[in-house]
């Protein structure tokens, strides 16, 4: 039932070639900066939070400028938009030209927060609605916790951004079915309504974050990239010197996730609503939808009709890395591939490229995944997808996981009573869907957002793989205008009230890595 990208047939670490698994020291150093949110008194609570002060108690440890900041304005609705932009999950927000029928929301709804002298239409004609839809989510089962049924929701989130000015939300429905059971909030409901109805969507965002937009887009798809490397190409081959950086270590760390996350009565099942079965149900049903476009950032920024949102650090910085991945990548296709019939040609390439849309797409047409390369363009594309994402991809979905959720309440990983059929919550009833308190300890999450110096960063290449001098200058090329990136990216953070720092390259891992 669960179709999933095919991995490697390993179960620990140990059944790994040296050449596949962390070095000592890498593995020291990981296990050094992986922080779990393990408090020994509070572990055998199993009761809920008595207030949402006390939350407090386990946020005392590892703390970094971004944490301070998620525990201090989490409650704030410019803070609360600025995640779908900026945050762990990036990637769903779209503009709305046209409501959902299972969305309705009125002028008088909404006409305090757009301003005078317009409308909710003449907005949507304008593009400047958005809407984030959690509709993925409809249908999965929820787990038990402390043999407690544990809830989900399906939400959609309404936002809005005038010219010159945040991104603001709306209105928000907790269900994809509307009616009196499914009320819709909006800004000038009481504050605890309000944020009751946030967190509920908070509460999406991250079970859609961790299986689909890091686990599953960059963790196992990557995975089947690097196992199609490493069976069909030689190591002699250009695209096999090209991406050999770009899988190094990625066995090792989603082996550890497997073994760690999801076995039964495992983390996942300790600490999130989904539990493991949910989980991996979710998983198999957006990969059942996965398109080849939604991994070209262009294409995916494009379709989701975000170019004119204004605040959008992830778009900016991924295309510049985009571009210069790209460029990189043309450059080594031009030296090796001197026109379409060599690509034809390459039996080893076609037969990597057909293993990777096989076992990584279960060969479903309908993604757009390319089965074979007929021209240099297609190669071109299909290397700049793969390298981006196994390295600024993960990096913009995995870099903030610590940053973000370490104040629980900004993101909770499970909700204990079921979404509110009627408004009129009080602080005790915000404080009582929260995840139990052990299940708030129990999630383990990685407690760096920089590299250490046993991690490559993007564009650095200390094998050498190649050893011919035109595509060592190319490597070369490719990390000053990477430096040239970091440095435009510090530059604009320095005059940002909030910098956007998981883009920078030099906070960017050649490979999926931790």
């Amino acid at each position: 039932f669960y179709r999933n990208p095919r991995c490697l047939d390993a179960k620990t670490p140990k059944d790994l070639d040296l050449n596949l698994k962390y070095s000592i020291s890498k593995d020291k150093d990981f296990k050094l900066q992986t922080i779990p949110l393990q408090l020994k008194e509070l572990l055998n609570h199993q009761g809920p939070w008595e207030k949402l002060e006390d939350v407090s108690r386990i946020f005392i440890f590892k703390k970094t400028p971004m944490s301070e900041y998620v525990a201090e304005h989490w409650k704030e609705d410019e803070f609360f938009t600025w995640q779908f932009l900026n945050g762990l999950n990036p990637i769903l927000i779209r503009r709305c030209s046209q409501l959902p029928p299972y969305l309705p929301v009125t002028d008088a709804m909404v006409a305090p927060f757009l301003g005078g002298g317009t409308s909710l239409a003449a907005e949507l004609e304008k593009g400047t609605i958005f809407l984030v839809d959690y509709r993925i989510l409809e249908g999965i089962p929820t787990g038990q916790i402390n043999g407690r049924q544990q809830y989900s929701a399906a939400p959609l989130c309404l936002l809005h951004q005038a010219p010159g000015h945040p991104l603001r939300p709306l209105a928000i429905q907790l269900s994809q079915t509307p009616g009196p059971d499914s009320p819709i909030f909006l800004p000038s409901d009481s504050e605890w309504d309000w944020l009751l109805a946030k967190t509920w969507v908070r509460n999406s965002e991250l079970l859609i974050h961790e299986m689909v937009t890091h686990l599953l887009k960059t963790h196992f798809i990557v995975e089947s990239f690097a196992l199609a490397t490493l069976r069909q190409l030689p190591l002699c081959h250009p695209i096999f010197k090209l991406l050999i950086p770009h899988i190094q270590y990625t066995f090792h760390i989603n082996i550890l996730g497997r073994s760690g996350l999801f076995f039964p009565g495992g983390l996942i099942d300790k600490s999130t609503s989904l539990g493991r079965e949910g989980s991996l149900q979710l998983s198999a049903k957006e990969l059942a939808t996965l398109t080849y476009r939604s991994f070209c950032l262009p294409d995916d920024l494009r379709d989701r009709g975000v170019y004119g949102l204004q605040g959008y650090y992830y778009r900016d910085d991924g295309l510049k890395l985009w571009g210069a991945i790209e460029s990189f990548a043309s450059e080594i296709v031009d030296l090796y591939y001197p026109d379409d019939g060599v690509v034809r040609g390459d039996s080893e390439l076609q037969t990597w490229v057909r293993e990777i849309f096989t076992e990584g797409l279960l060969g479903r047409d309908s993604s757009g995944f390319p089965s074979s390369l007929e021209t240099r363009a297609a190669l071109l594309r299909f290397l700049t997808v793969i390298i981006f994402t196994c390295s600024a991809q993960h990096a913009a979905v995995n870099s903030g996981q610590f940053d973000f959720s370490a104040w629980m309440p900004n993101v909770p990983a499970s909700m204990r009573l079921p979404p509110p059929t009627a408004k009129g919550c009080t602080p005790e009833d915000f404080a009582l869907s929260l995840p139990d308190v052990n299940a708030s300890s129990n999630l383990g999450l990685m407690g760096t957002t920089s590299l250490s110096i046993f991690q490559k960063p993007l564009g650095s290449f200390p094998d050498a793989h190649f050893t011919e001098e035109a595509p060592r200058r190319s490597q070369e090329a490719f990390a000053a205008r990477l430096a040239e990136i970091s440095r435009q990216i510090r530059e604009r953070n320095a005059r940002l009230p909030l910098p956007y720092t998981y883009l920078d390259p030099a906070n960017i891992e050649n490979s999926v890595a931790i």
